[in-house]
């Protein structure tokens, strides 16, 4: 299959889950829920926006930099600009087709700083492999901050459907997906095993080597640099949760949420990043479906999230653009005035 089909057929498969959870957000909607969510919006501060926009700006250049002081293991020292510049076209390509702007962001700085993409997709997949530890601390937190919260919401919502289930299923069918999970776990084995020699093997075994190379160049830095680079990984999910709760203070009926509400939005908000482009329709749904646990009215949640959501892209889609269009000039003048 092409790899453009296979682009486009991965945007339009995001997508359709995006415009599912917008389905499922305004189907039950009364045309009184409709009057409630345009005065939540006209409610609204969008003043505030201003400093959640230099919030998100400084949360984007700690990602920069971290990247850099990662690169800077390999040998290589790109740019402040040309590395930030790089981040943001990654985050743009990422609002189309989620994933593919983490390669976009490789490609532009191997493009302008002559570095080798192998490495900078090593150091890339360690620095979202990190995200992904960061994202599951940021979990861990919230559970821990809110235990009486989330107990209470697992014996209400989770525990009943699935305690119905496991009393509908008799011995049989539990055998059967054992059984069902055992085949699958044995074909898994055996296609690695069958096709270890292959091309997509060898390509897979360097990416798992590259990987790896990425956490290891954490451990090779010094003390210095290895400070910086936690510090900046504070920044950056600091930063995030500081732009939520100045979200909070744009409505007034969301202006009594914490730092603790705003640590909930920001761990569920950050999957809906993750399965649909730029979290189109699913960031909205979730950050509803949150505030639902802290009582907040639906249609004041729904407008909250679109209101973040769309902050948060408009923000990418200028820095995005800026960075597109200033690479080519920036690097010229590089060239003139090196």
């Amino acid at each position: 299959m092409p790899k453009s089909l296979k682009n486009v057929l991965k945007f339009f498969a995001f997508l359709s889950v995006g415009v599912l959870m917008i389905w499922l957000a305004l189907k039950d909607m009364t045309p009184k829920d409709y009057q409630d969510v345009k005065a939540a919006f006209l409610s609204g501060n969008y003043w505030l926006i201003i400093p959640a926009f230099i919030i998100g700006i400084g949360s984007h250049l700690s990602r920069a930099l971290r990247w850099r002081i990662l690169i800077a293991t390999q040998g290589y020292k790109p740019g402040v600009l040309n590395t930030f510049f790089a981040v943001m076209v990654g985050y743009l390509v990422n609002t189309g087709v989620p994933r593919l702007g983490e390669i976009a962001r490789c490609g532009v700085l191997a493009n302008y700083e002559k570095i080798p993409a192998d490495k900078l997709i090593g150091t890339m997949i360690a620095e979202r492999a990190l995200d992904l530890v960061c994202l599951m601390l940021v979990f861990l937190l919230c559970f821990l901050l809110q235990l009486d919260l989330v107990s209470t919401w697992l014996q209400a919502e989770v525990w009943p459907p699935l305690q119905e289930k496991l009393a509908r299923a008799d011995t049989t069918q539990i055998l059967i997906y054992f059984g069902i999970a055992a085949i699958l776990v044995a074909i898994v084995i055996f296609l690695l095993r069958r096709f270890r020699a292959s091309q997509t093997a060898i390509k897979l075994k360097a990416l798992m080597r590259g990987v790896m190379e990425g956490f290891l160049s954490i451990g090779r830095m010094d003390r210095k640099k290895l400070g910086w680079f936690i510090f900046h990984t504070f920044c950056i999910w600091a930063q995030y949760l500081a732009m939520l709760y100045v979200g909070f203070l744009c409505l007034p009926a969301t202006r009594h949420l914490g730092f603790s509400e705003a640590l909930t939005v920001l761990a569920l908000g950050s999957v809906a990043m993750i399965v649909s482009p730029g979290g189109i329709g699913v960031y909205p749904y979730l950050v509803q479906k949150t505030l639902l646990l802290y009582k907040v009215a639906p249609a004041i949640g729904m407008a909250f999230g679109w209101i973040i959501w769309g902050a948060q892209t408009l923000l990418i889609c200028i820095l995005g653009l800026i960075s597109f269009i200033w690479l080519p000039i920036h690097n010229r003048k590089l060239r003139q005035n090196p």
